[in-house]
């Protein structure tokens, strides 16, 4: 799980967070004397990065969604450059890497958190607004809540957390209860994935305003069983602790989130009208507990999802297509990404079991890039046949 780089970005954003807490006023005070601008956005959707290093002896550019480092080169005034191929439009992650340690850009305040890393973030705009950007339409409603859990391990206090998002116009006492969508995050993200860094929810109003899907409720939780899950740079190497992760989070989800938001929302209990849907952890975690209990959901989603520990042959042994009569079974994949064999290999299982899967391959490698696009498909596939 990259351990070493993940370590060093630990140490680079502590080192940040303390310096800025000591010299926020000195820091504020001189960018205002002298800015200094990392980042510009050409015609051509190229852009050019710049980093200041006077010391640095070799700096590489990081993009996400890019297959190679780009090196920088320096001037005399020790600031490093370089410019990127035209991009498409999109939201993309960046970093820095000065003598092979990763830096932030401390000139951009735009940032991707997590719970393990930390990447600073550039919008390459399209020549019309996407799906991600903020429009002019109806927007729906973002609630938080926080709940004591008796289920899943290592929060403070046991609290954990939810999102939930209601479609412009939602109305407690409309004739038809909403469908419901649970939209689950990957490992490293919080609960807060699927909106702070995914934008699922200007995704849903824009989409919404086009008429491309059904008005739903769609439900974000935190999408871990046992915080240490997260703290063990190996564990995807370990089923064991895999399968423990994965069981209470199912356990979680079933029967503390998915009662709270039926007794809070107006959403329906027919399984017709739930979906459940992940990327990456999420996708192993949307494909399992959907499998294994179709009686709940019939429509079903995994975005470049880790199921490459993921032992099949016995967790899904008993799966019969008519028991589970599901109204969509969607597994997509980047085809760039290390996941799409072991995703290759569920599909060929789940039709050998006579099950009917949609494979989806887009090009891309394991990144948000990909699951936005996923999420843009896959979401007005939702609930538009009983």
């Amino acid at each position: 799980m990259k351990s070493n780089k993940l370590r060093a970005l630990r140490r680079t954003v502590r080192g940040l967070a303390l310096l800025s807490s000591v010299t926020a006023p000195l820091f504020l005070s001189a960018q205002a004397v002298n800015p200094f601008s990392s980042i510009e956005v050409h015609s051509d959707r190229t852009v050019t990065f710049a980093y200041k290093d006077g010391v640095a002896t070799k700096v590489d550019l990081v993009v996400g969604g890019l297959p190679k480092k780009l090196a920088m080169k320096k001037d005399a005034a020790g600031i490093w450059t370089v410019t990127t191929p035209s991009l498409p439009p999109e939201i993309y992650g960046y970093h820095f890497e000065a003598d092979g340690d990763l830096r932030l850009d401390p000139a951009n305040p735009d940032t991707t958190i997590n719970l393990v890393d930390t990447a600073n973030e550039l919008i390459v705009p399209g020549d019309t607004p996407q799906l991600w950007d903020v429009t002019n339409v109806p927007h729906g409603i973002l609630h938080h809540y926080t709940y004591t859990t008796d289920t899943v391990l290592g929060l403070p206090q046991n609290q954990s957390r939810y999102y939930v998002y209601t479609p412009p116009g939602y109305d407690r006492k409309a004739p038809q209860p909403y469908p419901v969508l649970y939209l689950l995050h990957g490992w490293s993200d919080s609960d807060s994935g699927w909106t702070a860094v995914g934008r699922a929810e200007l995704i849903l109003d824009n989409l919404l305003a086009q008429g491309k899907i059904k008005p739903m409720v769609v439900v974000m939780p935190l999408g871990y069983g046992d915080m240490s899950f997260i703290h063990q740079f190996h564990v995807w190497e370990d089923p064991a602790a895999i399968d423990h992760n994965v069981d209470l989070f199912a356990k979680a989800l079933l029967t503390e989130v998915l009662p709270r938001v039926e007794s809070d929302y107006h959403v329906s209990k027919d399984r017709n009208d739930r979906a459940i849907a992940g990327l990456s952890m999420g996708g192993l975690e949307s494909l399992e507990i959907g499998l294994s209990h179709p009686d709940k959901f019939a429509w079903i989603g995994g975005f470049s999802s880790a199921v490459h520990n993921l032992e099949y042959s016995q967790k899904l042994a008993s799966l019969d297509p008519k028991a589970a009569n599901l109204r969509l079974l969607w597994v997509a994949c980047g085809t760039e990404d290390s996941l799409i064999e072991p995703n290759r290999k569920l599909i060929d299982f789940l039709k050998s079991k006579s099950m009917p899967v949609q494979q989806i391959e887009t090009p891309g490698y394991h990144t948000w890039m990909v699951w936005r696009d996923n999420l843009i498909h896959f979401a007005p596939l939702l609930f538009q046949q009983k």
